[in-house]
């Protein structure tokens, strides 16, 4: 099992950065895929953005060219970098880790363990 803690979240006016980070214990991190996910009030729970094992990066278009996602598996540790941020971008942002599919895995289904949440509020 993979425990998961996410941090970094905050209130932000439109255009803002910030970055929210996903520390990992339990087993081996570097054998997880990761992915953010992120759920607004009343909507479903939507794809952000996926690191593969191997450092591969795939991006939701709405976020794609303003979100950066990164690991650091020697501090077992995922980042999402989020620039230029708007208020749609307001919501609930999860980290989860895949152990066992590769490529671009969008639904969270896929997901085998979650973090708690972390709230990001966009401002305009």
């Amino acid at each position: 099992q993979v425990q998961l803690v996410e941090s970094g979240g905050g209130l932000v006016q439109a255009g803002g950065s910030l970055r929210l980070s996903c520390a990992a214990s339990g087993r081996t991190f570097s054998n997880y895929a990761m992915g953010w996910f992120r759920q607004a009030p009343g909507k479903e729970r939507e794809f952000v953005s996926r690191i593969s094992r191997s450092g591969s990066t795939y991006y939701a278009d709405s976020v794609k060219g303003r979100f950066t996602i990164s690991r650091d598996n020697a501090k077992r540790t995922v980042y999402l970098q989020m620039n230029s941020l708007k208020p749609e971008d307001t919501a609930i942002y999860y980290c989860a880790a895949d152990e066992t599919r590769v490529g671009r895995v969008v639904y969270a289904g896929a997901y085998e363990y979650w973090g708690q949440g972390t709230q990001v509020t966009v401002s305009s």
